[in-house]
């Protein structure tokens, strides 16, 4: 049976019961219509989901669930930030899997975002990852400069897609390497300058392909994120 499920603060489980904020009491009782005595799951957002009861203020705690939903390797997206279309693309990969994404600004960027639209992607994010019942809201991040991003990036294997060019396709390097940690760039409107692949290069990242086609800003992420979830959750189904 389909159960609803709620991302909330871990503060704000207290004695094995669950205390709402009025947003989210407005939400249960409104929007999903549920009832005192249906039960429902709630997840900290950091890998804990549990079994809980709706009472009339609260919700008390009945279980803990143990389930598997996310990627064995964290994926961060590094993502120049398009004119539109941002919203579409912190939902759909949220649902593939990402760990992280990081919204840059790059020479070729338009949007410079508000405070207010980074509090609407991590809400878009928190609803998707309720929705696609994951187990972790993937961290949207402070926008920084590229160069930052590239120089502060940690994860093993590191890629920048490259609309033009002889590069290899992505999925030929995932498919090649042991896979482990990813981080991939992708650029807005009219992708990366020369410099900016230069330097990304010089801080390890490899250019690739994401096919013979340009993509759109925002289908580029969706299509990248799309092909290293597959892989990851093959190869480790085969493992």
């Amino acid at each position: 049976m389909y159960l609803q499920r709620l991302a909330i603060a871990p503060a704000q489980i207290q004695n094995n019961s669950v205390i709402f904020t009025p947003e989210q009491y407005h939400y249960l009782y409104r929007v999903l219509r549920l009832q005192t005595g249906d039960r429902f799951i709630i997840m900290d957002g950091l890998g804990k989901s549990w079994l809980t009861q709706l009472q009339e203020n609260s919700a008390q705690i009945l279980e803990s669930i143990d389930t598997q939903t996310e990627l064995p390797r964290a994926v961060t997206l590094i993502l120049a930030l398009p004119k539109n279309g941002f919203d579409e693309v912190v939902r759909a990969c949220t649902e593939l899997g990402v760990s992280r994404i990081l919204p840059v600004m790059s020479d070729r960027t338009l949007l410079n975002p508000s405070s207010q639209k980074l509090i609407r992607w991590r809400r878009i994010a928190q609803e998707a990852a309720e929705q696609s019942e994951r187990q972790v809201v993937p961290t949207i991040l402070d926008p920084v400069d590229l160069t930052k991003a590239l120089s502060t990036t940690d994860a093993k294997i590191k890629y920048i897609c490259v609309a033009r060019g002889n590069n290899p396709h992505l999925l030929t390097r995932l498919q090649s390497e042991r896979l482990e940690d990813i981080a991939l760039a992708i650029g807005s409107e009219g992708g990366w300058t020369i410099q900016e692949v230069e330097t990304a290069i010089d801080y390890g990242f490899q250019p690739v392909s994401l096919g013979n086609r340009i993509l759109r800003a925002i289908t580029a992420p969706i299509t990248a994120m799309s092909l290293i979830a597959a892989s990851i959750e093959l190869i480790n189904g085969n493992a």
